[in-house]
């Protein structure tokens, strides 16, 4: 996974490497709706990151950073729970990491913002 230092850029590719993964993941009861929710969780970082660009304002700005940091959190979730459906250990950890990266970053800016 090529690291990129374009948040929109970064979070866009984050949620395509999602989708692909889940494309491979087989679907019954069990997996179906954590394939659901990981995909929304997954994409929603990267749209709201694009909303945070477009703020109209400080606050508005700072709302959507802080909902890139709940949602990202909300993936590390879905992709714990996704590693006991999952067949691809290495990608699945590969995005693990990426997203524990994002959750980095949604923080750093967070924090920032605060002060």
């Amino acid at each position: 996974m090529v690291k990129t230092f374009d948040l929109e850029e970064r979070t866009g590719k984050f949620g395509i490497d999602v989708i692909n993964l889940c494309k491979y993941i087989r679907q019954d009861a069990i997996s179906r709706p954590m394939i659901s929710q990981l995909v929304r969780s997954a994409t929603s970082i990267g749209a709201n990151y694009m909303e945070a660009n477009g703020a109209c304002s400080k606050k508005d700005f700072k709302n959507k950073i802080y909902i890139c940091k709940k949602e990202t959190q909300e993936t590390k979730h879905w992709l714990k729970m996704i590693e006991q459906v999952a067949n691809n250990t290495k990608e699945l950890k590969n995005i693990q990491k990426e997203c524990q990266e994002l959750s980095m970053i949604f923080g750093k800016i967070s924090s920032s913002l605060n002060n």
